[in-house]
């Protein structure tokens, strides 16, 4: 099953439920993201909610808001999904107006009037428009993200400003602007420009799996950025990479390949990767010298048990994957070693059964040290 950047998909989390408040919603409004979804929006009565006022509130997407049957001027009931974002849970429908209009989506994208198109079998309603200037501002906003590019003080403030003043075209432009570019800015002075062209220099230096992550490839996301990076090694590599060859990868499923495989066949794409690489930004990893630990663990799959002396199992499992190799939840035949401490239960004995080679902490750190199981010591 693997697991995202986050957390493993083969566990199931038990909360407690969330606190909810009643509030009415006075309008809906359409938020155009990077990908070009047009996401409902609730605009509310303010009301307090689990340690802040809430205004705003997704409402998810058409069919969604159907079926609830959520219409402007209701009474609703709001709760935080996952004690983090807002959302509208149901209606009190007897104090709702008379004659209220059900919610219906219009045909247009609110910010650049293209007409708005449901793919088949899809809930999300999309602006085909890559040119939209509110998917090219939510572009901009997510490569220059802490967890993207990292780009410090390039802020939406930032971002709307130079568009509306035609700078930008994309996010390859951001490596071209000049200090005096951004001091004719609104509240922007000398020393602010400075630092963000000191930041903007900075972030060519971010690593392969960054950039990646930084495009907005749908449905790639952090993990999956860092598994395709560390497999493929450069960015022209992954671009010439078919749909089989990157299904291949761990965690890397058909709709991740084939998604990676249309953005790149996109020659708007392939322009801003090539204003990057003009920039001189990092396309690619170091080369693996030959029989490092690195090299050897590429693939591998580790399991986990019992109770470590030098390492905690998160600890473990992170050199492990930044070697090249995964940990899986259960033993299998593809299993490739089991990392035993003490107390270790079923799962040993299991690997035992089936021969599969049992490292003590001992022998895993020589693992990293020679790249050979060969001179190991196994239990």
């Amino acid at each position: 099953l693997g697991a995202t950047l986050k957390s493993p998909r083969w566990v199931v989390a038990y909360k407690f439920a969330a606190q909810r408040a009643v509030t009415r919603l006075n309008d809906i409004r359409l938020q155009v993201g990077r990908t070009g979804v047009v996401t409902p929006v609730a605009e509310l009565d303010p009301v307090f909610l689990a340690g802040s006022t809430i205004s705003r509130a997704t409402l998810h997407n058409e069919d969604e808001i159907l079926r609830k049957d959520i219409r402007i001027g209701d009474t609703v009931v709001i709760e935080k999904g996952g004690d983090v974002i807002p959302k509208v849970v149901e209606v009190d429908f007897d104090k709702r107006q008379e004659g209220a209009p059900p919610f219906k989506m219009p045909a247009e994208c609110p910010v650049c009037h293209t007409g708005l198109m449901r793919i088949q079998d899809e809930v999300a309603v999309r602006c085909e428009n890559v040119s939209c200037p509110a998917q090219i501002q939510a572009r901009l906003e997510h490569f220059t993200a802490r967890n993207a590019m990292d780009i410090d003080g390039f802020g939406p403030a930032v971002a709307e400003q130079l568009l509306s003043h035609d700078l930008m075209q994309d996010v390859g432009d951001i490596f071209s602007l000049t200090q005096e570019q951004f001091m004719a800015l609104e509240r922007m002075g000398p020393k602010s420009a400075d630092n963000l062209i000191r930041s903007i220099e900075a972030c060519k230096d971010r690593p392969l799996d960054r950039i990646l992550f930084s495009l907005g490839i749908p449905h790639v996301g952090e993990r999956a950025a860092r598994q395709i990076a560390e497999r493929r090694r450069s960015l022209d590599q992954i671009m010439t990479a078919t749909v089989e060859e990157l299904a291949t990868i761990p965690e890397i499923g058909p709709t991740i390949a084939e998604s990676v495989v249309n953005f790149f066949q996109n020659e708007q794409n392939r322009t801003i990767i090539e204003k990057l690489r003009q920039a001189g930004l990092n396309m690619k990893l170091p080369e693996l010298p030959v029989g490092t630990a690195s090299q050897a663990l590429n693939g591998k799959i580790f399991v986990i048990t019992g109770t470590l002396a030098n390492h905690t199992r998160d600890e473990a499992a992170a050199r492990i994957a930044s070697s090249g190799g995964r940990v899986t939840a259960s033993v299998s035949k593809k299993t490739n070693y089991v990392l035993a401490g003490e107390s270790a239960g079923s799962k040993l004995d299991k690997a035992q059964a089936l021969g599969i080679q049992v490292l003590d902490e001992t022998a895993f750190e020589a693992l990293f040290k020679t790249g050979n199981d060969g001179q190991l010591n196994l239990l």
